[in-house]
């Protein structure tokens, strides 16, 4: 029988690498995304699709549900943690970071709180958490993001001890910058800035037209390859960076914090 698999936010450009990657490897795959009509490529593709909104603990209990009362089984859950936001920490409204926790914290919880009680009556399965390179190192700009994907990385943390037990996986992908990205993923809100980070943004579109971002960024698919074979390991790793500049930039975890903060301080008056 098919392994099956229920990917999150599969609208998005690495959400469809990933459910593309497991059709390949004749999963069955259960595609989801707030607007349905928006994956309709993938139902054709050969997906189950379903409609999902992480943030609505009963649509996450109905499509764990159908998953399994179609399929008598779920192998893999992979939470593609989607929402991300640029910008300051004073410039972010408290309601703009609320919804980014909702959607990258609290959405992957509800799903495992309702996919984990099969995996562990099976003895069996994997949970696949997508956070990235700002879930192990904050910096300037990206502080809500950081803020959601620490906590996404400490509950899969303990989850990935906890649910040993019951010999169920939990792993976390940590790509870097991603080549092709949707807009909801580095995302600007319309904030009211108070004009003292300009700094900031400046360096951020200096660097994207110096094409520094490009320089370091990874596929989609090399992205979704990770995640397959994370789910399909007899014995995975509790982390996998995704791309020579996910381990780049990991590096700087081991940088004393006061010398990452002097090189930031030296941008900021090199900008200004």
């Amino acid at each position: 029988m098919a392994k099956t698999v229920l990917i999150t936010e599969a609208d998005s450009a690495v959400g469809r690498a990933t459910a593309e990657a497991f059709l390949d490897d004749d999963w069955t795959v259960w595609a989801t995304a707030p607007d349905e009509d928006d994956i309709a490529d993938l139902a054709d593709a050969g997906c189950r699709t379903a409609e999902l909104d992480v943030t609505n603990a009963r649509e996450c209990e109905r499509v764990v549900e159908d998953v399994v009362d179609e399929a008598g089984r779920i192998d893999c859950l992979v939470n593609r943690a989607g929402a991300s936001q640029f910008g300051a920490v004073e410039d972010i409204s408290t309601a703009d970071l609320e919804a980014q926790l909702d959607a990258n914290v609290l959405g992957p919880h509800r799903l495992v709180r309702e996919a984990l009680p099969h995996m562990r009556a099976r003895e069996n399965g994997t949970i696949v958490n997508v956070s990235g390179v700002v879930g192990q190192l904050a910096l300037p700009g990206q502080g809500a993001d950081a803020a959601s994907k620490f906590a996404l990385e400490g509950l899969s943390d303990a989850l990935r001890m906890e649910a040993a037990a019951h010999d169920v996986d939990v792993v976390v992908v940590e790509p870097g910058p991603v080549e092709t990205y949707d807009e909801e993923e580095d995302d600007e809100r319309d904030t009211e800035r108070t004009g003292a980070y300009e700094w900031l943004y400046r360096t951020r579109e200096d660097a994207r037209l110096a094409g520094v971002r490009d320089a370091i960024s990874v596929t989609p698919g090399a992205v979704a390859l990770t995640i397959r074979d994370a789910a399909s390991a007899s014995d995975p790793e509790p982390r996998y960076p995704v791309g020579e500049g996910a381990n780049l930039l990991l590096l700087a975890r081991h940088v004393p914090a006061r010398w990452r903060d002097a090189a930031f301080s030296l941008v900021r008056r090199l900008t200004n």
